[in-house]
């Protein structure tokens, strides 16, 4: 949640302008923080100038000269998020030299997150280290064991949550409005809070209609969360069997975590690559052949499946995977299959998430945004902040204090115009207890509440409660 006060923006350094540091350069930026970014790539800068409020260097993280150059020793925190991991934990050493108090290191290899690794990250003087695949096989899993695969995320301490879903064109959301929808289902307090819709995210209001094929996110109280679940018709699961298509990193990792407890089969293209996981994971299924065939995955058993994902290493056949198999799985039935097989595309192009939510993927995950989320979370702790990003909407979900007097205390929520399309309040914490917010409700100094606004908009929401 955000404090009473806003916290001093910090000066960060920044070794990277690929993937990750890219994505966090805009971030940070665009949350007032002075960035000063490096990069060896005069591609990845000319890329970044005249798109990142920072400061552009062209330099190589391993001369002590660019970091003197860069004002190292003025900088709160180092994120080094070059594509060598020998770098970025190099870097962390060098900034612990120049003085720079918290270092954040990218690192794929899982030795150095061990307790019993020869070097440790605290004798590499890294405070947090990022392993961008083990994150994003960890959200598959902890997506794949959640209700129906279906996105639920807990809030304030588990008071509240969220959760996402697809809306069929037999749903009873369907081709309604908002405010028609509070008024027929009032059994118990729920909010429709963002809308995917094709490559956009909606934050909608109250005469927003909700079309199949939409995927929403719904607030609601935890002790609802069953009610809301046969409402919008989501089943508990029963015993889940899982196909993978693509043995990287992270689709070997995710096999390996749910081996065992699931049924796991994995296609990997590559003969070579799927001999060496035949040997490596005892407890999957391990096929050679191409998932981006239709022949193909019907013999693999497509059709027995619960939870498609798609995680090779190229985007597009990662979306067109998962869309072909909800095809050939419609195929099957009078599209009862579809809404009960859920499919997970790991998209490696930011500007694909919401393309490949509208597309096919129930979900889409993209392992730079997870990783810069982790790096977010870091920096924000000492700002009381906690923001979780939607998987597949461009849109964050906020927990947050109301200053004395600030903006968002002065009128009841729908005279605040400035909410409209653009923030929501969707619960707040109010005589000891949380409850969804409504169109007259009235937050006071000090109370909590909790806000979906779009990614762009941090900002925006902080001056409204913080004035």
């Amino acid at each position: 949640m955000f404090g009473k006060k806003a916290k001093k923006s910090e000066n960060i350094l920044i070794l990277g302008l690929g993937g990750v540091g890219y994505y966090l350069t805009k971030r940070l930026a665009h949350e007032g923080h002075a960035i000063t970014a490096v990069e060896m790539d005069g591609r990845l800068i000319r890329r970044a100038d005249g798109e990142v409020d920072a400061r552009l260097m062209q330099g190589d993280a391993m001369q002590f000269k660019c970091w003197q150059d860069a004002g190292a020793r003025s900088m709160d925190y180092l994120i080094a998020a070059t594509d060598n991991d020998a770098v970025n934990m190099m870097s962390s050493l060098i900034a612990d030299r120049f003085g720079i108090p918290r270092k954040i290191a990218r690192v794929r290899s899982l030795e150095f997150a061990r307790d019993d690794s020869l070097l440790s990250s605290k004798e590499m003087k890294i405070d947090l280290a990022i392993h961008p695949e083990e994150l994003t096989a960890q959200e598959i899993v902890r997506l794949i064991k959640l209700r129906a695969g279906n996105v639920i995320v807990d809030i304030a301490q588990g008071h509240m949550q969220v959760m996402a879903t697809r809306i069929t064109e037999d749903s009873p959301l369907a081709h309604k409005q908002l405010k028609d929808i509070g008024q027929e289902y009032s059994d118990f307090p729920f909010r429709i809070v963002s809308i995917a819709r094709g490559i956009t995210t909606i934050i909608p209001g109250g005469e927003q209609e909700i079309l199949p094929r939409d995927q929403v996110f719904i607030l609601v109280e935890a002790q609802h969360l069953p009610q809301l679940m046969d409402l919008v018709g989501v089943e508990q699961e029963r015993r889940h069997r899982v196909m993978i298509l693509g043995g990287g990193l992270v689709g070997s990792r995710v096999a390996e975590l749910l081996a065992g407890t699931f049924d796991v089969t994995l296609l990997e293209q590559n003969e070579q690559r799927a001999e060496e996981l035949s040997s490596t994971l005892e407890h999957a299924e391990v096929l050679h052949g191409d998932g981006s065939d239709a022949n193909t995955l019907t013999q693999a058993g497509l059709l027995d499946m619960d939870t498609i994902i798609t995680a090779t290493s190229d985007n597009e056949t990662n979306i067109m995977s998962c869309l072909l198999a909800k095809h050939l799985i419609s195929d099957e039935g009078n599209g009862t299959a579809v809404r009960h097989r859920k499919t997970i595309a790991l998209v490696n192009k930011e500007e694909y998430l919401v393309l490949a939510a509208s597309m096919g993927a129930d979900i889409a995950l993209n392992k730079k945004v997870l990783a810069a989320n982790e790096i977010l979370k870091f920096i924000r702790r000492g700002e009381l902040l906690s923001v979780a990003h939607l998987h597949g909407f461009d849109a964050e979900v906020v927990e947050i204090i109301a200053g004395p007097d600030a903006p968002i205390t002065r009128k009841p929520l729908y005279e605040m115009d400035v909410l409209k399309e653009k923030i929501i309040i969707g619960g707040v914490y109010q005589n000891g207890e949380w409850g969804i917010a409504v169109g007259d409700t009235r937050i006071d100094s000090n109370d909590r509440a909790i806000a979906i606004c779009a990614s762009g908009s941090l900002k925006e929401l902080q001056r409204l409660f913080l004035g």
